[in-house]
């Protein structure tokens, strides 16, 4: 049995340290949707993988005390959302138009949720299944962007702290510690020693399997700067500089207001065109799709991209719109693109060799 059909749904949540953050995102992103006019689905996630969808997990006050247990669970099916009932049986169907990302850290982001849709047929209007993999690993980013060419920190990655040892002391100190597939800055460290880094790679090594270590840049400045695709090109934000109450940008910095931001960045018009230019390059170079930020380091004179996210926090509304009426555009503006770009994609023929038509018995295994 089918029900209403929903222009979009937006997924958040998942199993990742950073599901909590990832609620706000998925939430803001429902209610800018539904005030603009667009039918939505909430899909939540919670820390056991567990996913449900109810248009009222748009509220974000159903999270304290995990009020989202009394929504339905559901799963993705072709072109749709399928609801189940208290037994765990199918009860009926939402059909959904495409599947906006707003998940955090894990599978998420990471590409899992872009295979999903891709492998059934809903379009997606996030980054996709290569760059949602590859830039959720901070080593995997490392070797995309120079084989882009892009200027980048030096670095080390191992997945054990010998090698990580090894190769922090090659660098020389100080030297940033992180893990390869967190954000938010989640057990991010600067280390001035090997005392240090002892402690901080022991901590990283808890929350994830590899660790890059990066030469710590000195008098830096760290610069942000959104892009995403719409109507056939690529639109880039103003920059904006973040600047950590510590040395290193720090989780209560990002989200609990410890750090200071200056939008736009108070940057030579020279700089701030050449970052710009950079996150269009880089974006087109790798066709991407949906919402996407770009953290630069300003150091010595030079520019290095840091981190790119392809499902930064709130979706980067702040540097692409001046009031959540102008991020609906831009939000409706993706969901469009990737309809679009779905509707290209099923114009491409896929080939039958007919094969089986002529295998013989002799390919079957016998006992």
């Amino acid at each position: 049995m089918t029900e209403k059909s929903y222009d979009v749904a937006v997924v958040f949540g998942g199993i990742s340290s950073e599901n909590e953050v990832s609620v706000i995102t998925g939430t803001m992103a429902c209610n800018v949707l539904k005030k603009g006019g667009k039918s939505v689905l909430p899909v939540f996630i919670d820390h056991d993988g567990v996913m449900r969808a109810d248009e009222g997990l748009a509220d974000i006050s159903v999270y304290k005390k995990k009020g989202y247990m009394q929504f339905a669970k559901c799963g993705f099916a072709v072109g749709a959302v399928v609801l189940f009932n208290k037994n765990g049986k199918p009860r009926r169907a939402a059909e959904v138009g495409a599947v906006l990302n707003c998940c955090h850290g894990g599978a998420g982001e990471g590409g899992g949720l872009a295979g999903l849709c891709a492998m059934l047929g809903i379009p997606f209007a996030s980054a996709g299944l290569f760059e949602s993999a590859a830039f959720m690993d901070k080593y995997y980013t490392k070797l995309v962007l120079q084989s882009l060419g892009a200027k980048t920190a030096k670095f080390c990655y191992s997945r054990d702290i010998k090698g990580a040892i090894e190769g922090a002391n090659a660098l020389g100190y100080p030297v940033i510690v992180k893990p390869a597939t967190l954000g938010s800055s989640i057990g991010i460290a600067k280390c001035e020693n090997q005392t240090e880094l002892e402690g901080a790679l022991e901590t990283a090594f808890e929350l994830d399997d590899g660790v890059l270590c990066e030469e710590y840049l000195s008098e830096r400045r760290e610069i942000n700067c959104a892009a995403y695709f719409s109507d056939g090109k690529v639109i880039t934000s103003p920059c904006e500089e973040v600047a950590s109450a510590g040395e290193v940008l720090s989780y209560d910095d990002k989200y609990c207001g410890g750090g200071r931001r200056l939008f736009p960045a108070p940057l030579d018009e020279d700089v701030a065109i050449s970052i710009r230019k950079e996150t269009a390059r880089v974006y087109t170079s790798l066709n991407m799709r949906g919402v996407v930020r770009f953290d630069y380091i300003i150091s010595g004179g030079e520019i290095y991209i840091s981190e790119i996210n392809t499902v930064p926090g709130s979706l980067s509304q702040y540097l692409l719109s001046e009031s959540y009426a102008d991020f609906y555009k831009v939000l409706s503006g993706a969901i469009e693109q990737a309809k679009t770009d779905f509707a290209a994609r099923k114009q491409k023929r896929v080939i039958s060799t007919g094969i089986l038509n002529d295998i013989t018995a002799a390919a079957n295994i016998k006992k």
